[in-house]
């Protein structure tokens, strides 16, 4: 029986159980009977992947997780465009969050847009000792020089600041109330709380539900309501994904009222819970939100997928379905429109990535929501699993993958290794951290947080670009002069 071509799924399984066997027999009994409960072969019918989520990475086991202020000020708060975000601490975190994701935005930076800036209040060791207060507000008191045209002020609180217990809170009602009710929110986001990034999310979600939503009790609207307002909830227009989502959401009828939060405001915050539906993106980093707005505000949310033309038209139709006919023939018309296009680039492409094999590791949803994008192309996922997901997020990948399919879950970097040069694919999809390991190794490598400094990837727009990158990476020439160890 080939390696790389299995005879049956019975076979693959049976591969991929005797593959995790393999990889856990390195580690001390401990951290194999640990890790084991992470690593696991999907099967069909169960209700989640069977795999244990958000627990602690084991000590000295290399993982790929990020922090909680990772969470917050690199995903949820630092996209919002109009807001100033510091990072509050030693300089190292936010000089290395300082325009590390590419979050496009529309304004003229310094003036209407702070995005790509870089704003800390560059702890040192005197600050540590005798607190950090001081600092903060005379900082605040700099930007509200410097950038009067700001409307808000975030402070994305590094660890140093839970561990000697500088009131943050304090320090922004009072500069609040100074500066005649400007908008400042604490974030208690130190990068030590919590599991991974994700936690981060969930403190960033809270405190917009507690220093934005909360503010703007008893305020008349921001905006003349209609019946199609949507708010897109969960993209951060990395590459301009969300200006390809609006573009068809716009086209199908809809109104966008918000954008949560590339390309964002403070103002579309503010308006949000006026919306008529929240649509979801990213369901990990702003279900919280979503949620409480449904709760509050009687806001429903429902969860979307626009990578690749099979689910973006399921996508569609599922939003259509919470409005009236008018929206419902849109959406239609929407699909109409681009078949055309979509059946071009898959008469292209897919002759070209039919049959290919693809193992995937990424944050956020991607794991789950990409799969058929590749699938349109004929791709077949072998392997695929999450940074920093939940148990609900493992239940959702149970309506994406196959059976037989490889998961893992916070997978270490020896382990993913290993992955790789046995089940041997023909493309790893994955972040910056892991890119330069297996291209080295010879694998074609597409880096799936950022696109690779390519994108938009969704919508349709975005599947034609998808649709190229896969190809450029897997049938480049350069593969020639690189082989993988096992073609050696």
């Amino acid at each position: 029986m080939s390696l790389a071509q299995p005879e049956s799924i019975e076979d693959i399984k049976a591969r991929n159980k005797a593959l995790i066997k393999e990889v856990l027999e390195v580690y001390p009994e401990k951290t194999a009977k640990r890790r084991a409960k992470h690593l696991n072969t999907f099967e069909d019918g169960k209700p989640d992947c069977g795999v244990k989520s958000n627990i602690k990475s084991i000590p000295g086991v290399m993982t790929i997780r990020g922090c909680a202020y990772a969470g917050s000020k690199g995903v949820v708060w630092g996209p919002i465009k109009d807001m100033i975000h510091i990072s509050h601490g030693p300089v190292g975190c936010g000089q290395y969050s300082w325009a590390s994701r590419r979050n496009y935005y529309i304004g003229t930076t310094g003036i209407d847009t702070f995005v790509t800036m870089q704003f800390t209040s560059d702890f040192q060791e005197k600050d540590i000792v005798f607190g950090g207060d001081k600092k903060l507000a005379k900082l605040i008191d700099e930007i509200q020089e410097l950038f009067p045209l700001n409307k808000g002020i975030s402070v994305q609180s590094e660890c140093p600041i839970g561990l000697i217990g500088d009131d943050i809170e304090a320090v922004s009602k009072a500069k609040t109330k100074e500066y005649n009710g400007h908008t400042i929110v604490p974030v208690r986001c130190e990068g030590f709380r919590g599991v991974s990034q994700s936690l981060g999310h969930h403190l960033a979600n809270d405190a917009i539900r507690d220093w934005v939503f909360d503010k703007m009790e008893g305020k008349p609207a921001l905006f003349e309501p209609t019946p199609y307002d949507v708010a897109i909830i969960g993209d951060y227009n990395i590459g301009g994904d969300a200006w390809s989502s609006r573009i068809l959401l716009e086209e199908m009828g809809l109104r966008v009222v918000a954008q949560w939060s590339g390309d964002g405001t403070i103002a579309e915050l503010e308006a949000t819970p006026r919306a008529k539906l929240n649509v979801l993106h990213c369901y990990r980093s702003m279900n919280y939100i979503s949620r409480h707005m449904e709760e509050k505000y009687g806001v429903p949310w429902v969860e979307y997928n626009f990578f690749g033309p099979s689910k973006i038209e399921e996508s569609l139709r599922k939003i259509a379905s919470h409005f009236d006919d008018k929206i419902k023939e849109g959406a239609e018309r929407v699909i109409a429109k681009y078949r055309p296009l979509m059946d071009a680039v898959i008469a292209k492409y897919r002759p070209r990535l039919e049959g290919k094999k693809v193992m995937l590791f990424v944050g956020g949803l991607r794991p789950r929501h990409v799969i058929g994008a590749y699938e349109d192309l004929g791709m077949e996922i072998v392997g695929t699993g999450y940074e920093f997901g939940h148990n609900d997020d493992y239940q959702r990948t149970t309506h994406y993958v196959k059976d037989g399919t490889l998961i893992y879950d916070d997978v270490t970097g020896y382990e993913f290794e290993k992955f790789v040069e046995k089940i041997q694919p023909d493309l790893v999809g994955s972040g910056i951290k892991e890119k330069y390991v297996f291209q080295k190794m010879g694998v074609p490598f597409r880096q799936m947080h950022s696109w690779d400094y390519s994108g938009p990837y969704h919508g349709y727009d975005g599947f034609a670009i998808f649709a190229r990158d896969m190809d450029m990476a897997i049938n480049s020439p350069v593969w020639k002069f690189a082989k993988a160890p096992w073609a050696a």
